[in-house]
């Protein structure tokens, strides 16, 4: 178990990834008996990532599980139908075995599946036969010019905005609530009216952009908790949302994941790039843009994605792996946190709703609810780090429904106070920013509009 210099509040088994995967790489690289481990994940049309570190020749519990870790958060972090690993053998059987139909990763390997529309596959191979990295970078939006609508769906709201030249000349949140609806119609009416509204306040339309939690490839849904409850003989129907409204409204679309939007929020506001954008609303949504201004195409799910590697840590609901970045950096940390803190709320009360009644409490000054953000601080100050060992950025963007008020200030604050004492290295190479209220709740609505450029003739 690691030994914290900084213990949540309310969860002191915290085991922070960071710590063990940097000792881990430590202590195998001291052996002196330590071998290069090389992964590997390809994804649409060849794109491939590879990922290189060093673990013990003599394969432990430690290695497999260092190594089993790293593949969950890369396969999140960046995507991929298949699974190359170089390495020690004993570790690619092991992952092969867990990353099976019916292995303890079955969920990671059917949603990947569905994602790419490939099955799911592990390979393990010599240094010589593992492909060389094939990444690209597509353009990020800021495209301001014309009349647009842009939105952002979240699982208990969904944002419009018009925006004209630039300016935002309406902007507006409309309650919802699409994982308990069985048919896709109920998100298309109701995603339709909120633009009709915002329509109504620009002379033309000119174009839409779109931000959604889930996974989104060519504007179609491959993944979202948003349609959970529409049955698979439906989903077409739900997955094609996005060409539905475009087909609809004859302008050019572009739907992007609500962290990519996040991410593009901040480069556009900062003016600069390298940005990671975290949104902490219902779930937590991850978004990436690199040196070079532009979109990845990786996939940077980050709420299904490890940070604590405590083995009595909450399991999420979805995927039923313990310690994933949702449970953390979400309000489903804040309903983990509640019985710890003793607070107690009706039974049958949502999570949108035990979020209000602890911003309630905090806005009154209840200690109880104080340690709850507290606790999420110091989990974000050893995530910071962790993060930045898989993606490379100098910026990072926080927003999102529990980042606001009150409770939002003593997240931050103890995030960077921690990791300034933590890890001053990290601390002096990544800024934090986090605009401000208003744009806290409506910013993604506002920079999805930018994400289509305008065409002098569009087509479909």
């Amino acid at each position: 178990m690691n030994k914290l210099r900084f213990i949540p509040p309310l969860d002191p088994g915290f085991q922070p990834a960071v710590l063990f995967n940097r000792r881990y790489v430590a202590a195998a690289k001291a052996s002196g008996k330590s071998e290069p481990l090389i992964i590997g994940l390809e994804r649409e049309n060849g794109l491939f990532s590879r990922y290189e570190t060093v673990v013990k020749s003599a394969v432990d519990a430690d290695t497999l599980h260092y190594a089993e870790r790293v593949v969950k958060f890369l396969l999140w972090a960046r995507g991929g139908w298949r699974i190359y690993v170089c390495g020690p053998k004993e570790i690619g059987r092991q992952i092969a075995l867990d990353y099976s139909q019916t292995g303890k990763r079955s969920f990671d390997v059917q949603l990947m599946s569905r994602v790419y529309e490939r099955p799911f596959e592990v390979i393990t191979t010599g240094r010589e036969l593992i492909p060389a990295e094939k990444e690209t970078t597509a353009a990020s939006g800021g495209h301001l010019e014309g009349c647009r609508l842009g939105f952002d769906l979240g699982a208990s709201d969904y944002k419009i905005a018009a925006v004209k030249d630039g300016e935002v000349v309406f902007s507006d949140e409309f309650p919802w609530n699409p994982r308990d609806q069985v048919d896709p119609n109920y998100h298309y009416e109701h995603l339709h009216g909120g633009l009709r509204k915002a329509a109504a306040h620009l002379p033309r339309v000119d174009a839409i952009g779109g931000s959604s939690a889930g996974v989104i490839v060519a504007n179609k849904i491959m993944v979202a908790s948003l349609f959970r409850a529409v049955p698979p003989e439906k989903f077409d129907a739900a997955k094609n949302i996005f060409l539905r409204l475009r087909d609809e409204w004859q302008v050019p679309l572009e739907v992007a994941n609500d962290g990519d939007v996040t991410a593009l929020a901040g480069a556009m506001s900062l003016k600069t790039n390298g940005m990671l954008g975290i949104a902490m609303g219902s779930s937590e949504a991850a978004g990436f843009i690199n040196a070079k201004g532009g979109m990845t195409g990786w996939l940077s799910e980050l709420a299904f994605a490890p940070v604590d590697y405590d083995p009595k840590a909450a399991a999420d609901e979805w995927s039923g792996d313990r310690g994933v970045g949702a449970l953390y950096f979400s309000q489903q940390a804040v309903n983990k946190l509640l019985p710890a803190a003793k607070i107690k709320l009706p039974q049958k009360m949502g999570l949108p709703e035990r979020l209000k009644e602890v911003q309630n409490l905090m806005a009154n000054g209840d200690a109880r609810a104080a340690k709850i953000y507290e606790t999420i601080g110091v989990y974000f100050a050893y995530t910071i780090p962790h993060y930045a060992d898989f993606f490379d950025f100098t910026h990072l963007l926080i927003l999102g429904r529990l980042t606001t008020g009150k409770g939002g200030d003593i997240i931050l604050t103890r995030a960077r106070e921690l990791l300034q004492a933590e890890f001053p290295e990290a601390a002096g190479k990544i800024q934090l920013h986090v605009p401000d209220e208003k744009s806290r709740r409506v910013g993604q609505a506002v920079a999805a509009a930018s994400l289509p450029a305008i065409k002098n003739e569009w087509q479909p």
